[in-house]
C-alpha cells in the first residue's frame, strides 16, 4: 500500500522515497503544440496560483496545472498539452518548499522537501539546492525538474542554516543524497 502525505514528520524515509519516485508526470518535454496565448494564470511569490486575479482554491486543480508546467528555453513558463501551449506569469519560482525532513548527518544526510503542491523531493544531484544572494537576503532554491525551481520558504531556510552551522563545514553547507550544497551562493 502506498503511503499518503499528511506531513513529512509522520513518514519514514522509505515512505518518502516511495512518494518521491511514485509520481508520474505527463511527457510535456516531448509535446510541441502551437502557442495559443496567455492562460490568465499567475503564480505569486508565495506560491499561490491565481486565475484571472482570483486565487485557485482547489489544490487538485493546482496540482493538475503544476503537472503540465514547463520552462521554455527563453525562460518563459508555459502550461503544455498535446494541442496547446499557454503562457503563465511566475513572480519568482513556480513552487515553494514548505517542509523539510532531515535524516542522518554529514555525508550521510538526506534532506526531503515537501512542496506546496504536495510533491516530495530529496535534494541530490538531480534536485540540487542553490543559494542566491539578493538585497532581501539569501534566496534558497531546490531544482524540481527541467528548469522549474521551488523557493525554499524562509522558516525552512533558517532550519537548514542552523543545521549547517551546527555541522561546522567551511564553507557552511549541507550534504544530501551524496552531494554537498554550499550555502554561500553566488553574489
Amino acid at each position: 500500500m502506498s503511503p499518503s502525505l499528511s506531513d513529512l514528520s509522520s513518514l519514514g524515509f522509505g515512505d518518502i522515497a516511495e512518494l518521491a519516485q511514485g509520481r508520474k508526470l505527463p511527457p510535456v518535454d516531448s509535446w510541441n503544440p502551437p502557442h495559443c496565448g496567455h492562460s490568465g494564470i499567475r503564480i505569486a511569490r508565495d506560491g499561490t496560483w491565481f486565475h484571472e486575479g482570483s486565487p485557485i482554491g482547489r489544490p487538485a486543480m493546482v496540482r493538475l496545472f503544476a503537472s503540465i508546467l514547463r520552462r521554455e528555453p527563453d525562460g518563459r513558463h508555459v502550461l503544455v498539452t498535446p494541442v496547446e501551449k499557454l503562457d503563465v506569469d511566475v513572480e519568482d519560482a513556480p513552487f515553494v518548499a514548505v517542509e523539510v525532513r532531515s535524516e542522518g548527518a554529514g555525508r550521510s544526510r538526506s534532506l526531503a522537501f515537501r512542496l506546496n503542491t504536495g510533491d516530495v523531493l530529496v535534494a541530490d544531484a538531480d534536485h540540487p539546492l542553490r543559494f542566491e544572494q539578493s538585497p532581501e537576503g539569501p534566496r534558497p532554491y531546490l531544482l524540481v525538474r527541467r528548469g522549474l525551481d521551488a523557493l525554499i520558504a524562509r522558516p525552512i531556510y533558517y532550519e537548514l542554516a542552523e543545521s549547517a552551522l551546527a555541522e561546522g563545514a567551511e564553507p557552511p553547507g549541507l550534504w544530501s543524497g551524496g552531494v554537498f550544497f554550499a550555502m554561500d551562493g553566488p553574489e
